[in-house]
């Protein structure tokens, strides 16, 4: 029997309204947090702000959410805005389910987030 295979990426892009946004995809556990880590570490919090855009986030464990609160904290020590686009339903309950929804900004879509920041 072979081992699963844990895939994630992290696409880093800057967008011409400010914002830098990571976008996640794939399986964020412990066997894949360091490549969300590293891109939250080389992210620019700044005062235009951070997206994660967690659309293309198909499972995320403890260690993952972790690194989430990593980057929470991140922004609380650099004045940074930080956001989360596109978490879905499941992702959704496991927030409320540890209190996450009352702490990080969501949005539906990067643009929603985009445009929040803009105001």
């Amino acid at each position: 029997m072979t081992e699963p295979e844990h895939q994630l990426t992290v696409t880093p892009r800057h967008t011409p309204a400010g914002p830098f946004v990571l976008e996640v995809e794939g399986e964020l556990d412990h066997h894949t947090a360091r490549l969300l880590t590293r891109a939250v570490e080389e992210a620019p919090f700044d005062g235009h702000g951070v997206i994660i855009d967690l659309s293309g986030l198909a499972y995320c464990d403890s260690t993952g959410i972790t690194v989430l609160l990593t980057a929470y904290q991140r922004s609380q020590e650099t004045g940074s805005p930080l956001s989360f686009a596109g978490v879905n339903p499941d992702q959704m309950r496991v927030f409320q389910v540890v209190g996450l929804d009352q702490v990080f900004t969501f949005h539906a879509t990067t643009q929603e987030a985009l445009s929040a920041l803009q105001r």
